[in-house]
């Protein structure tokens, strides 16, 4: 894939006078040592904080009763924090400067991300979008203008990319009026429409040119932001399980819960990093494909957090569902993450049926574990951890095969 050639800015780090105010100009892709800043890393902070309502919200949700509702609102206020993260994540990795009026920009999105997060609650008890309506706007209103600040500094058919960004985000943000004037059973059909056309908007805008994300710092974002998802799903599984112990002194009960739980995470971030994934993203299709699918990596991920809450709930006696319902809760997310990863970059470096059907067979097996009562959880994570053992065993018994095929060392995810 290729992109109009641009000499990168001088690094936040480097030496010498830093400018405050310079030209939004595309970094090169082939830019050394190129990392996370530190204010990417509080952007992602701060949006777990939203994530981290949305799961509690779902918890309530599903304890009560109300799964498909409670999963339909999870799905759809997930989605607003998961592309305005996606946005940033991508025009940061092509435009980058680190100058005071790009700072300043990106910390109005992350005051945007804290609006919306104070409107989950309402929007998940009430239907009322206003407030979760309102820091997204924020969000996306900010991005229009980085694109706007970019397309001053381009050119030639890198201005129209940057032009059709700016254009196709703020003609989006007029839509999403829809959920607050439509009717509550109308909301969904129009969040789908409204979903569809938003990602819609990265592939119209890079027709004829293609923006300068660089591969290994988008990987690394990807991979730090589900590391922060995981850990935020530890620990809200461990408060969960702190509460039930101080409260009901159910110690012999939750045990196998917390140690069940803590096996599909420390499972789940194994799998996930078991390869570098930077070298598959070597076009548009492939990034956006890959990039998209996240989206069920993250919700899946953040989603075990909440089904471990509910268990937790259950096993205690304050929810109001069934032992079954309850470890669907935590095995049905578990397997989407599976399948998701697999499918978005593990099976690219698989070698072999075997090794290919180690990831698909486990989240059978993980839903399998479903109904086993209140061993489920316990099941379920000694079966993700059998998993990375049965990859890594498969992928150290062919070294040889991998080396003659030039691919990396293939492994468990």
């Amino acid at each position: 894939m290729t992109s109009s050639p641009a000499p990168p800015p001088v690094p936040s780090g480097a030496p010498g006078i830093r400018q405050p105010l310079r030209r939004l100009r595309a970094r090169g892709r082939d830019e050394a040592h190129r990392t996370a800043s530190p204010l990417e890393l509080f952007f992602d902070l701060c949006f777990v904080v939203a994530v981290a309502q949305a799961g509690i919200e779902l918890v309530h949700s599903v304890a009560e009763g109300h799964a498909g509702q409670g999963i339909l609102d999870y799905a759809m206020v997930f989605f607003a924090l998961w592309w305005a993260w996606m946005n940033f994540t991508w025009f940061a990795s092509a435009y980058d400067n680190d100058d005071v009026l790009y700072r300043v920009v990106t910390l109005v999105q992350i005051a945007g991300v804290l609006v919306l997060a104070a409107g989950v609650s309402r929007a998940f008890e009430e239907h009322e979008y206003l407030v979760v309506w309102l820091g997204y706007a924020i969000m996306r209103v900010a991005m229009s203008a980085q694109w706007l600040r970019a397309a001053r500094a381009a050119e030639g058919p890198e201005r129209t990319t940057a032009l059709r960004y700016a254009g196709g985000v703020l003609t989006c943000q007029v839509g999403w009026l829809g959920l607050l004037f439509l009717p509550e059973g109308a909301r969904p059909w129009w969040f789908l429409v409204m979903a569809l056309l938003e990602m819609c908007v990265p592939p119209f805008a890079e027709r004829g040119h293609t923006t300068s994300w660089h591969p290994r710092h988008i990987a690394e974002r990807y991979g730090l932001f589900t590391i922060i998802v995981l850990g935020e799903t530890i620990a809200a599984a461990t408060i969960a399980v702190k509460s039930g112990i101080d409260e009901n002194d159910a110690l012999g009960e939750l045990l196998p819960i917390a140690a069940g739980g803590l096996l599909i995470i420390f499972a789940a971030w194994w799998i996930y990093f078991a390869v570098p994934v930077h070298g598959h993203l070597r076009s548009n299709r492939q990034a956006f494909l890959w990039g998209y699918g996240h989206y069920l990596v993250l919700a899946s991920a953040a989603a075990i957090g909440a089904g471990l809450e509910v268990v937790v709930e259950e096993t205690a006696g304050k929810a109001h569902l069934s032992t079954l319902a309850a470890s669907a809760a935590v095995t049905l997310p578990t397997a989407l993450y599976l399948l998701t990863v697999w499918a978005l970059h593990s099976r690219h470096f698989k070698r072999g049926i075997t090794q290919q059907l180690v990831l698909p067979t486990t989240a059978l097996l993980v839903i399998c574990c479903t109904f086993l009562g209140h061993w489920a959880v316990f099941a379920a994570g000694v079966v993700c951890a059998l998993s990375v053992v049965a990859g890594e065993t498969l992928a150290a018994a062919r070294p040889a095969v991998a080396a003659r095929e030039g691919g990396p060392k293939t492994r468990t995810g």
